[in-house]
């Protein structure tokens, strides 16, 4: 909570959280990987009304290590490093 307090005040602005911590039920339930990061600590962010490169900055700042790029929001974690794209649209939108 720390850490996306420190985005938020980066940014100046209220982050709108899509999803956090899930527990095993619910994380099937949605269709989340048997071993997602959300099962422990990770967050989606809306991107909407942000710019996308200052929020992914303010994240890697604020010392999330992985980072997944959709179309309307950015997953962010604290596992190993690593960067990936929902696709080829979340690719033109993030541009980074």
């Amino acid at each position: 909570m720390d850490k996306i307090q420190t985005v938020r005040t980066d940014l100046g602005r209220p982050l709108v959280i899509l999803s956090g911590h899930r527990c095993g039920l619910h994380n099937a339930r949605v269709g989340g990987a048997p071993f997602s990061q959300h099962l422990t600590l990770a967050a989606d962010i809306s991107a909407f009304g942000h710019d996308r490169a200052k929020l992914l900055r303010a994240c890697s700042h604020a010392g999330f290590t992985g980072f997944g790029l959709y179309h309307t929001f950015l997953h962010i974690d604290l596992g190993r490093p690593r960067k990936w794209w929902s696709g080829e649209k979340a690719k033109q939108l993030w541009q980074i």
